[in-house]
């Protein structure tokens, strides 16, 4: 078993499609009316349009692990990201930094050569 798509709830689809194309590098899927898929690897992050509905941002991060932490940091920057923080280094070793996006959804970026994966390792 695998995951291959998860749900991201958007106020406003067109103004997170701008968003997440300039924070990811990739170029939006837009085959489904209703929601936008950023193909990342194996997984696809639908951004949901959510517009119209009650709404709440995810209720905890979703992760995505980058050769490039550095130039996604500026990106996140630049895209307009709320609250994000330095790139640093978690007591667990993983290099990242978290952020928001436009809705208050809560991102996380890390380092994929330091990435924590759990199986017994240790980080205490």
């Amino acid at each position: 078993m695998r995951v291959f798509r998860i749900a991201v709830p958007a106020s406003d689809v067109n103004r997170a499609r701008a968003f997440y194309e300039r924070l990811l590098a990739v170029e939006a899927d837009d085959t489904v009316p209703t929601r936008i898929y950023f193909h990342c690897g194996e997984v696809i992050v639908a951004v949901v349009d959510w517009s119209g509905r009650p709404f709440e941002p995810t209720p905890d991060h979703l992760y995505f692990a980058t050769g490039e932490l550095d130039a996604v940091h500026a990106r996140a920057l630049d895209a307009g990201a709320r609250e994000v923080t330095p790139v640093e280094t978690q007591p667990w070793g993983e290099r990242s930094f978290y952020c928001l996006d436009l809705d208050g959804n809560r991102l996380c970026f890390v380092d994929e050569t330091t990435r924590f994966l759990g199986r017994g390792a240790a980080w205490t």
